[in-house]
């Protein structure tokens, strides 16, 4: 129509706004997806009707918007071409009115337009209550997730276009609120934007005929009576009420599901996904397709059976099982003629179909008080108190039982579903369902019952048919059956071996209500009726329910049949597969043992229904506020209990089967972890069980037992030092928390949260289990005092600092050199332990253009390849010598073409992947030179105890003297073997207070040259004053005082490279220096000295509490 490609309604404006808030929303149909902001908003100045003149003004804005270049201006007048019924005073829009057509909210629809006033639901034009602005008010577009049915998606204003300051550009965020489409969501919306002309039901003819003609199925004519035959009357109607109380809980857990939130096609699939996730929804989609596709078979040969048994007297074409298949196979081709010639011809039929279901049911209620004389010998005498008593109670016969005959009814109970397995073809889900499911379960029941007492009032159990089998007077008097009263001796029936050999009566004859009814023909009609409305809805829901899993791309390969065709997007391709799997099942004629499957799979998807339910009202979530309230979430457990139940009752080995095939299903689901957010219980109720877990942590105090190492790993962007995550990763997987800790000095705290977003996905998808946690900062060191300060939540705190080595620290500022020590006593101050990883290629790779190749595809946007190599934590590992300022923060985006490495580069890239390898047979060599509580023992323990790390042994080396090697050695092996640690060797080194050599002393000296003060030199105040502005200079008392301190980091060197040079990995009690006794510069040349040219080197030092003991 018109009105689909044109905007839908016209308006003045007397008063034009200012040019920097004088702003409104465009109400041009705008597509799903992002929208630059620059088009987002847009002034609209358009006249009411087609000949009236542009208002007084637009030139000015139009003016305004050019100076700013920020936003569209656009004229245009109502498409139809006519006024409004009233004109709207000027005066109007100074009280804040705003005007709005019918035809905004459902431009689908066409037609003429209906002019009203609103004040509250309407966000597009100049003004909000009186004010100038381009804030908007609450709006059902606003609350889109696609340009869906109902209406078109608005994006309101972002934050950022409210609240950043003129000058700057607002952000592009492309989706409001983050609203990523998901594919299937892209292709609902694609769907959605198309021409419109659909048909849609409403809840009589969508759903209440629907569920009415499939659960009337023909248990209602040729088994019925047989279930009172065998059960009686009392447990016939229990049998009935059992399996309505399953499906009446089942229909309100439907209900509640449907009416929270809109409901696309898909029916139980989408129900169901949509509520417990992709896994459930998933396994349960494809089974009950699959079911329903069965389920035109099953009705199918049901209808053939009855026509090949109406024709056997003179019409034999072949045999009686070919029979069936050819009547099978004419009948479910007419059935697909009917579904693929669109919704509004099945329905159609639908509906015929039912008025011949209801004609005859009256059929048999009107013939059953219209007893025959020619009917006595069938069995069927009319209402009688007699009878009635006779039948009351149960009379089962061979291998019946209740259970058995329960099993056989509760498939005519099945079929609530119908309705909502096409929910996308319903005008109002949310209405529909509950109204329509609910009053045919009513309904049905009321009818299952009616029938039940009604065949038991009038109908004898056995009876010969035989008009000769009277009793005279003399003999009547002793005959005690309710048949005697009438003149009528069916005792010969019954055999002197036990056994029935009679062909009517309830318990004999199927067909016992062709009999009883008013006219038999309009009975068969009526088999044929509930069996073919029964299969042609099948039909219909079988595709789709699966084409509503296709389009969510949960199994791979099956995305042809999501495609639809005409305006009702009908599932053509879905119409075939359906078709080939019933014409399959309908050439087996022998449909028996596929039966209860069948039920099965329809139970099971009444179970999760029920779950899905208690499961939603468990987790407790805001989002689960559904509008029908009329439901109990310990009923909807006890629903599903029920279903399962009742499984295992009609068929266990069935029930066994259908359950493996759901597990294998939700298994085979949750390993390939589709790319969908539905927002499920299973969300909600994980982060429940996660808050409630961590504040029950929170109220009881830590213990040296459960002690575990929680790292906060400074690594700046996670991806640009893996060797560091890969290691950290190793010994705190499944074991402690993972922080990935990152300062940035860019003050845009949108980017920051987008690269927290990407970021953790990218931790994610490279199957890290670690958080990512951005700061603004002004330097690396603000930033970790804010980390250590606040990151974590209650006992998931952080307790280790672990950083990088700052491998470019004699290269660059040693003011760098000064915020990096610094950071390490930080951490000591806040009670952290301190861990630190030097490689002798460097960590950082985030200057190498080739690591984005370790990001996905789908992340790497322009922003994304602005790669930080400054900022991001240069201060904390600087592997080359770039400088740090603001100026060279990021380079631009690296869009060259793969270049040729540096050797450098590539050892670097190389080392970075060192830690993700399998770790062949060596050690990891732990000197534990000072007691820390124990961390330096505990790390590699945890790494070693991992499967890539299992090859390597645990060698400890410990200071002592020569003269006690052997009781140090030993005392250390106890300690050891209390703690329960494996170790392969204990070294006890004698020879540590040796003097280093004194090639390594000059070595050091000529190292820490360029940062001694030298105050002896000069004078006092300069000395004072130089020490005050470069505080990481070495003063000469310093030197003096702490030379055997730096002594020992040479001499330790030297033992390091002689005993741990060929170790995996070595870890090492970290010195510590006193904080403002020891300079920055002094303590770091410790440390270069100390870990130079050494295989991967981790210096470790805890805070000093216990994180071992050898108490149970």
């Amino acid at each position: 129509t018109e009105t689909a490609s044109k905007p839908p309604f016209s308006i003045c404006s007397s008063n034009p706004a200012p040019e920097n808030e004088g702003l409104a929303v465009d109400t041009g149909l705008k597509p799903a997806g992002p929208t630059p902001s620059s088009s987002r908003f847009q002034v609209d100045l358009v006249a009411e009707a087609a000949d009236a003149p542009a208002p007084e003004g637009s030139e000015q804005a139009a003016g305004g918007e050019e100076a700013k270049g920020r936003f569209r201006v656009v004229n245009f007048v109502d498409p139809s071409g006519a006024s409004p019924p009233e004109a709207v005073p000027a005066e109007g829009f100074q009280n804040g009115d705003t005007v709005m057509s019918e035809g905004s909210l459902h431009s689908s629809t066409g037609g003429q337009h209906h002019y009203h006033y609103d004040t509250h639901t309407n966000t597009y034009y100049l003004r909000t209550f009186g004010h100038n602005t381009i804030d908007a008010v609450p709006n059902i577009d606003f609350y889109r997730q696609t340009a869906a049915p109902l209406g078109d998606k608005l994006i309101r204003p972002t934050l950022s276009e409210l609240h950043d300051e003129l000058d700057k550009e607002p952000f592009e965020d492309g989706f409001a609120n983050g609203d990523e489409l998901t594919p299937a969501e892209e292709a609902a919306a694609k769907e959605a934007s198309e021409p419109k002309g659909a048909v849609k039901f409403g809840w009589i003819k969508g759903v209440l005929v629907r569920c009415m003609l499939n659960i009337w199925g023909v248990m209602l004519f040729i088994r019925m009576s047989w279930i009172v035959g065998q059960a009686g009357i009392v447990l016939s109607c229990v049998i009935v009420l059992m399996a309505t109380v399953v499906t009446t809980i089942t229909g309100l857990s439907t209900s509640a599901i449907a009416t929270n939130g809109f409901v696309r096609g898909g029916g139980a699939y989408y129900l169901i996904s949509r509520s417990l996730g992709p896994e459930f929804g998933g396994s349960i989609g494809l089974i009950f397709a699959f079911a329903n596709a069965v389920a035109v078979a099953m009705y199918v040969v049901g209808f053939a059976e009855t026509v090949v048994e109406l024709l056997s007297v003179d019409c034999i074409m072949t045999d009686e099982i070919n029979d069936i298949r050819i009547v099978g196979t004419i009948t479910v081709i007419l059935l697909l003629g009917i579904s693929v010639a669109g919704m509004e011809w099945e329905a159609k039929a639908q509906i015929f179909l039912l008025v011949v279901l209801i004609t005859a049911i009256f059929n048999y209620f009107i013939g059953s008080f219209i007893p025959l004389q020619s009917k006595e010998s069938q069995g069927f005498f009319g209402y009688d108190s007699g009878i009635m008593m006779e039948n009351m109670g149960p009379d089962f016969r061979g291998t019946e039982s209740f259970f058995s005959v329960f099993a056989i009814f509760f498939p005519a109970a099945t079929g609530i579903l119908a309705g909502a397995n096409i929910s996308g073809d319903l005008s109002d889900p949310q209405l529909a369902i509950p109204r329509g499911t609910l009053l045919a379960i009513l309904i049905t029941g009321i009818v299952y019952l009616g029938v039940a007492i009604s065949t038991g009032s009038c109908i004898v159990r056995d009876a010969t048919g035989n008009d000769n089998d009277t009793r005279s007077a003399q003999i009547m008097a002793n005959c005690t059956d309710a048949a005697c009263k009438f003149g009528y001796d069916f005792s010969s029936c019954k055999s002197d071996d036990g056994l029935y050999n009679c062909r009517y009566g309830l318990q004999n004859d199927f067909q016992v209500m062709s009999i009883v009814s008013g006219f038999g023909p309009i009975i068969t009609a009526g088999i044929f009726s509930a069996t073919l409305s029964s299969a042609l809805a099948s039909l219909v829901s079988a595709p789709k329910v699966f084409q509503a899993l296709c389009k969510d791309n949960i199994y791979p390969g099956l995305e042809m049949f999501a495609k639809g065709y005409g305006k009702n997007n009908e599932p053509l391709r879905g119409y075939i597969l359906t078709f080939c799997i019933a014409l399959a099942f309908i050439l087996i004629a022998q449909l028996n043992v596929i039966a209860p499957i069948i039920s099965n799979f329809f139970l099971a998807s009444y179970a999760l229904i029920n779950f899905s339910v208690f499961h939603a009202s468990l987790a407790n979530s805001p989002g689960w506020r559904p509008s029908f309230k009329y439901y109990n979430m310990w009923v909807s457990l006890a629903g599903a209990v029920l279903c399962c139940v009742v499984m295992f009752v009609i068929n266990w080995w069935a029930a066994l089967m259908t359950n493996v095939i759901v597990m294998g299903l939700y298994i085979y689901v949750s390993y390939k972890k589709p790319d969908v957010n539905w927002g499920s219980s299973t969300q909600a109720l994980t982060y429940h069980q996660a808050l409630t877990h961590s504040l029950h942590l929170s109220s009881v105090e830590d213990h040296i037992k459960n002690f575990r190492p929680q790292c906060l790993v400074m690594t700046g962007y996670p991806n640009s030092r893996p060797a560091l995550l890969h290691l950290v990763h190793a010994f705190t997987k499944n074991v402690g928390l993972m922080i990935c800790g990152h300062g940035s000095r860019r003050p845009n705290f949108k980017e920051l949260s987008n690269d927290q977003t990407r970021y953790q996905r990218w931790l994610m998808k490279n199957e890290t289990k670690a958080f990512y946690t951005p700061v603004f900062a002004e330097d690396i060191r603000e930033g970790t005092q804010y980390l250590l300060q606040a990151a974590g939540l209650g006992r998931l705190r952080p307790n280790t600092l672990v950083i990088g080595f700052k491998n470019d620290w004699k290269d660059g500022d040693m003011m760098n050199v000064e915020t990096y020590i610094q950071m390490i006593h930080d951490a000591f101050d806040y009670q952290y332990g301190a861990v630190v990883l030097r490689l002798k290629e460097g960590l950082d790779v985030s200057h190498i253009s080739e690591q984005d190749d370790l990001l996905s595809s789908q992340e790497k946007t322009s922003g994304m390849k602005d790669v930080v190599v400054s900022i991001d934590m240069k201060d904390s590992d600087g592997d080359s010598s770039k400088p740090s300022s603001k100026a060279t923060s990021f380079l631009g985006p690296t869009e060259k073409s793969p270049q040729t490495l540096n050797v450098a580069d590539q050892r670097l890239l190389d080392a970075s992947q060192l830690f993700k390898r399998k770790q062949g047979k060596g050690t990891v060599d732990v000197w534990w030179l000072f007691d820390d509580g124990g961390l330096t023992l505990l790390i590699p323990y945890l790494l070693t105890n991992k499967k890539k790390w299992n090859d390597c042994k645990i060698r400890v080396f410990i200071g002592g003297k020569i003269n006690r090697i052997d009781h140090d050695r030993r005392a250390m092996a106890t300690l050891l073997s209390k703690f329960r640690i494996d170790f392969s060797d204990i070294n006890v080194l004698g020879d540590i207070n040796t003097k280093p050599k004194k090639e390594n002393v000059t070595a050091f000296e000529e190292m820490i040259e360029p940062y001694r003060l030298k105050e002896d030199d000069m004078e006092q105040d300069t000395a004072e004053a130089l020490k005050a502005s470069e505080p990481w200079r070495i003063t000469d008392n310093e030197l003096e005082l702490y030379r055997a301190k730096t002594n020992r980091q040479i001499r330790l060197n030297e033992l390091l490279k002689e005993h741990s040079s060929t170790a995996n990995l070595i870890v090492m009690s970290m010195p510590l220096a006193r904080k403002g006794a020891v300079s920055s510069a002094l303590y770091m040349s410790w440390l270069e000295t100390l870990s130079k040219d050494l295989p991967p080197l981790l210096l470790v030092r805890g805070n000093h509490q216990s994180v071992l003991t050898f108490y149970s």
